[in-house]
């Protein structure tokens, strides 16, 4: 019945249009009155995106429409609405669910703005589309299991809404997928496993409510941020994903130890903070990342010397112990070290000679150990005031 309406309304508003106004096909022309119909720019903007957008011109002039010749017939191929600069302050209104009539559309995206409704289902008739950006606006409701149908579909960017419900599993099969990016809304459930999307490489869900174990994820991925979660469970299955170059899993209730062949990957960040990892960590060879965070878990154990070619590292508010290995003060006083933070452990060893003076460029913490502190440098201030750790705490850390 809906479908039935939305003919209509195209039929209505293609016979509206003026004998040879425009080139363009009828009905692409009639979508285009229909979205614009919907959609309004924001009051305020200095930019204002529909000033273009009179259909006594050829529709394919307008601001933001890309047409091409297909068949022998000029065809809406990207629809870009509202102007992407920090001049506009993007459009308000809904997406009308008409635009699932552009049938040759490849690209279709909204600036961000202001707009609202649920993603109209009618997309998944759009089996040409290959990039699909909705981020920054204020668009609700669920994610249609429809998308399963874009087979084509490379990005699919919907973060930074208020979009609800699970993650569908059609899309985590969806075969041409290389970006997928649902951060920023209010999703919950558990995730699909992605082992059988062989083009995904970057995967980004971070801020939602999401639960349950890491899934299955494909080999081909290279960027994974499901940051500030509530997923659990062990990070076992990171080992494997041999192109993996950024991983961001903090905030979460992730358990378990850290498996010793991640640090084998390609890695220029890591950021497993704030969890409930536990156990020694044993990479075994040097780590060469910019950014490793590993703080506020429960990790144990000695600190490894190879940790001391990474630039910037927070292994602090864990329980390692013993003495810091000789490499990192080398490496703090070189510079090849810009922040070392160490706070809040069981260290009883940080091996610098205290007339030695710091780079101005590093950035120590080492309070709040089993040991007297060498120099003295400036903490976070949630490292708190206390200088060392008290002694009844230290036999048994």
């Amino acid at each position: 019945m809906a479908r039935l309406l939305i003919l209509r309304f195209l039929i209505a508003l293609a016979i509206s249009v003026a004998p040879g106004s425009c080139q363009l096909y009828a009905n692409d022309v009639a979508v285009l009155k229909a979205v614009r119909s919907w959609l309004s720019d924001v009051s305020g903007s200095k930019e204002v995106f529909f000033a273009s957008w009179d259909f006594d011109d050829d529709p394919c002039s307008f601001d933001g429409v890309l047409c091409d010749i297909i068949d022998g017939e000029e065809r809406v191929v990207a629809l870009n609405l509202g102007v992407a600069s920090g001049s506009s302050l993007g459009l308000k209104g809904q997406l009308h669910p008409a635009v699932g009539s552009l049938t040759e559309l490849v690209q279709l995206s909204l600036a961000p703005g202001k707009v609202t409704g649920p993603i109209p289902g009618t997309i998944s008739e759009l089996v040409n589309l290959q990039n699909l950006g909705l981020s920054h606006n204020l668009l609700a409701g669920v994610i249609p299991t429809g998308l399963s149908a874009l087979k084509q579909l490379t990005t699919l960017d919907l973060s930074f809404n208020r979009i609800s419900g699970s993650v569908p599993a059609e899309l985590a099969a969806l075969p041409s997928l290389f970006m997928l990016n649902l951060g920023h809304n209010r999703l919950s459930g558990t995730l699909p496993p992605f082992a059988s999307a062989g083009a995904l490489e970057h995967l980004d869900m971070n801020r939602n409510s999401l639960s349950g174990s890491l899934p299955s994820l494909p080999p081909s991925l290279s960027y994974l941020n499901l940051a500030n979660n509530q997923l659990s469970g062990g990070i076992d299955s990171l080992a494997w994903l041999a192109k993996i170059t950024y991983v961001d899993l903090s905030h979460n209730r992730l358990s378990g130890g850290i498996p010793s062949l991640l640090f084998a990957a390609p890695l220029s960040s890591l950021f497993l903070q704030r969890n409930l990892l536990f156990g020694p960590v044993s990479p075994p060879q040097l780590v060469t990342l910019t950014t490793l965070d590993l703080s506020f878990n429960q990790l144990s154990g000695s600190i490894s010397p190879f940790f001391a070619f990474v630039q910037n590292l927070y292994l602090n508010n864990n329980h390692f112990a013993g003495p810091v290995p000789r490499e990192f003060i080398d490496r703090l006083l070189s510079s090849a070290i810009q922040t070392l933070f160490l706070q809040h452990n069981f260290l009883t060893d940080f091996p610098l000679n205290p007339k030695q003076a710091l780079p101005l460029t590093a950035s120590l913490c080492i309070q709040y150990n089993c040991m007297m502190m060498p120099v003295e440098s400036p903490c976070p201030l949630n490292a708190g005031t206390e200088r060392i750790r008290p002694p009844s705490q230290c036999h048994h850390p």
